[in-house]
């Protein structure tokens, strides 16, 4: 049976989820924490390969745990006839499929979209893909950084006269997920109001370019004079803006031209604001590095980064110290809007995991949610299928359905 769940915005919808890795598991995991019934569908012998990955804790992995939490695992072969129809009948009994194969590869196994609806007209299937299901690039291979590169993220990463650099954080495949999750939760609206099912085409470098706040239109409008390039410890448009030394790590500051004079309060320094160097953004542009000088100097005045964190928050300067992700847990803010959950997995033990990041009012996402072995759940959802046990038995001795005890 379905994991236990609180009542979310998604709750009676069912998900079949032919993903792995991350990209397709964090719209799913998205989708169960908002109480979708999600049957996760692995290949055998060994299931979505992310159970493989360190750090594990009696051969159950932290990456799994995280993307994977309230899935129901059903581990069946849909390379074969026999498999296939049993993913046929999954999806007879769905609302909405989601995989992240290379394209082509689910039209191999005759389950692709045009398969899919020809056995439930109104399914919606989400395919998510580096480049996407359409364009001269459409058949090649791509992970997260190689979207980031291809992208222009990587470009605008680092120093401008060193290489460009990987954001040290899937961004690409988790970011394609969450866009996977909005586009369901449209179509699932659109559906309601017409019947119609949908497909809808993920890309992950699709969903990077769409992050480009300034270095993709800017060139064009200034018929060349703004150059995007990596910046490194500076934001490139404003001033001061960026990452600075501080007497423990670094700070972030962003400052506006709205802001600029609670900075000069907060330095204690009005003299700043008649200085011809710092009237102006244009100014303070020009004469950033000896800006960035007089606010390093006056943090290093203090004797931690929460003092200086502090001292700039009272006047309302927009700033944060730079954590580390290690450190998150220990973040009141983030503990007490549920960024952050404690997750405490029988095989595993403790796991700090990332919350819900959709905060509605009167919905509680689901977070207590168990992690399954393998095929836990072949049996269970066979049942609901129609399959007598004899036919389990002979699908589990043929391998076209395979359990283990792990995972």
């Amino acid at each position: 049976m379905p994991c236990a769940m609180s009542e979310g915005l998604l709750t009676g919808v069912r998900v079949v989820d032919f993903s792995q890795y991350l990209a397709g598991p964090t719209c799913t995991r998205l989708m169960v924490e908002q109480g979708a019934d999600c049957i996760k569908v692995e290949l055998p012998d060994h299931g979505d390969p992310s159970r493989s990955l360190e750090p594990r804790v009696n051969r159950r992995s932290g990456f799994f745990i995280q993307q994977n939490r309230g899935k129901r695992s059903v581990c069946v072969d849909f390379r074969t006839a026999a498999g296939q129809e049993i993913a046929r009948r999954l999806v007879e009994r769905a609302d909405v499929v989601v995989e992240n194969f290379a394209p082509g590869v689910m039209a191999r196994y005759r389950l692709a979209y045009d398969d899919l609806r020809a056995v439930k007209p109104g399914v919606i299937m989400a395919s998510i893909s580096g480049f996407g299901q359409t364009g001269p690039l459409a058949d090649r291979p791509a992970f997260d950084f190689v979207a980031q590169g291809y992208s222009g993220i990587a470009h605008m990463t680092g120093f401008a006269d060193g290489p460009p650099l990987l954001v040290g954080s899937a961004i690409a495949d988790s970011n394609a997920g969450v866009h996977a999750f909005a586009a369901i939760g449209l179509a699932l609206y659109r559906r309601q109001r017409t019947g119609e099912g949908a497909f809808l085409d993920i890309s992950m470098v699709d969903a990077l370019i769409h992050m480009h706040e300034t270095a993709i239109h800017a060139p064009a409008m200034t018929k060349g004079d703004y150059t995007p390039i990596r910046h490194g410890r500076d934001y490139q448009p404003l001033a001061p803006a960026g990452v600075f030394k501080a007497p423990q790590g670094w700070i972030v500051m962003i400052v506006t031209v709205h802001q600029v004079d609670q900075l000069w309060e907060a330095l204690d320094r009005p003299d700043l604001a008649t200085d011809p160097r710092f009237r102006g953004n244009n100014a303070r542009l020009a004469h950033r590095q000896e800006l960035n000088h007089i606010i390093e100097e006056w943090m290093a005045t203090f004797d931690t980064d929460d003092e200086v964190v502090e001292a700039l928050a009272a006047y309302r300067v927009p700033c944060t110290k730079v954590n580390s992700p290690a450190d998150l847990v220990r973040e009141p803010h983030l503990v007490a809007r549920g960024s952050i959950v404690v997750f405490d997995d029988p095989v595993a033990g403790e796991s700090v995991l990332p919350g819900h990041p959709l905060m509605v009012t009167g919905v509680e996402p689901a977070t207590d949610l168990a992690v399954e072995a393998l095929g836990q759940s072949n049996r269970s959802v066979l049942d609901e299928l129609g399959y007598s046990s004899s036919e389990v038995d002979t699908l589990l001795a043929d391998g076209t359905l395979v359990s283990k005890p792990y995972g």
